[in-house]
């Protein structure tokens, strides 16, 4: 038996019992099924224990998932090596139909001594914190989006046609307490609730800094900046705008055979959340350049280099955003273009707080 042993650990977690699968070091290392444990701390701990007291070296690795990170702290903790997997970039044999816990858990450990796993970012318990904050603000906005939608269909099939050009103002609200329908006041106010709070939680925050800044850009308000400062994290870990924009899908696919080369749209990999998001941003620059008395206040509280890259901003993406139109493009597709942009502004946004920061 060698003197120097290493072993390579793959752990399907589950809410109530994780699989375990060992694979030792070398080509010809054994893979076995370890067995299942309790997903709690005490039982992880205990099988930690007795697996790393057979060897010298052991890594760990599990998918990311609903179980968050906490297995990968506590791991960390007790002084061994983890990542937390990609789950779509787990390499997968196309005729492999069969999906077991102890499959997974095999497979993952093999995978993770060959090299082949994609590990994901994880953030601090608090920037994870600020995270979930966010994502909750955004299942509300979607709760809101729904139910205004169903009173609209509602109204319209007892053909209650509100006269005013605008809906779901003031005025409408009355409008359908003048009718005696149920309206949505109570999910509004649960909206301006949890962005009161977000509010109150960022200037603790680390990341307070790259929130305020990126707020100077047009389109980026608070949600904007925060919901792109808890799903990217640290701009810095991007070498370039380019890497920032492939991380988000942003960037057109291709298909290439031999000589023929075939642009096709977006990849839509990475994070949706922030795709999304910044093509809704991205319509408010189809107007011309100009600050508005809002922005104006906001770039008050941000540094003059910042404000330089705010602006170059706005007029490179309003001409941007012209051009493509004038040239028959679709406006969906003049969104993207612009949107792929302004992550790039962002990315130079972001790595400017921070070094003013630090």
């Amino acid at each position: 038996m060698a003197d120097y042993r290493e072993a390579f650990v793959g752990i399907d977690v589950a809410k109530l019992k994780n699989a375990i699968a060992v694979a030792e070091s070398g080509r010809n290392g054994e893979v076995r099924y370890w067995g299942e444990v309790e997903a709690s701390d005490a039982g992880i701990r205990r099988a930690i224990k007795q697996i790393t007291a057979k060897f010298e070296h052991v890594y760990f690795c599990y998918e990311a998932g609903p179980t968050g990170y906490g297995l990968y702290r506590l791991i960390r903790s007790l002084g061994h090596e983890c990542i937390v997997v990609a789950p779509s970039l787990i390499p997968r044999k196309p005729g492999d139909r069969v999906k077991t816990n102890r499959r997974d858990a095999i497979s993952l450990a093999r995978l993770l001594r060959a090299g082949e796993l994609t590990a994901v970012w994880v953030p601090d318990e608090d920037h994870e914190a600020m995270r979930d904050l966010v994502r909750a603000r955004t299942s509300a906005v979607e709760t809101l989006r729904t139910h205004r939608q169903q009173v609209n269909a509602f109204m319209l099939k007892h053909g209650r046609i509100y006269p005013g050009k605008r809906s779901w103002t003031m005025r409408y609200l009355r409008w359908l307490q003048e009718q005696h329908f149920d309206h949505p006041a109570h999910q509004i106010a649960l909206q301006e609730m949890v962005e009161t709070v977000i509010a109150e939680f960022v200037p603790h925050w680390s990341l307070a800094a790259v929130v305020c800044a990126l707020r100077a850009l047009r389109g980026v308000d608070l949600i904007a900046a925060v919901t792109f400062a808890t799903e990217v994290g640290d701009a810095g870990r991007f070498e370039s705008p380019r890497q920032l924009m492939g991380y988000l899908g942003l960037v057109p696919g291709e298909r290439s055979t031999g000589e023929t080369t075939k642009r096709i749209g977006i990849t839509k990999a990475g994070n949706s959340r922030v795709r999304t998001l910044l093509v809704e941003c991205a319509w408010t620059y189809r107007y011309p350049p100009r600050i508005g008395k809002r922005k104006l206040y906001r770039l008050e509280e941000v540094s003059s280099s910042v404000r330089e890259i705010a602006w170059k901003a706005q007029t490179r993406l309003t001409a941007r955003y012209r051009m493509l139109s004038a040239r028959g493009k679709k406006s969906t597709v003049v969104c993207t273009a612009v949107a792929r942009e302004l992550a790039g502004f962002m990315w130079a946004i972001a790595r400017e707080a921070r070094q003013t920061t630090s």
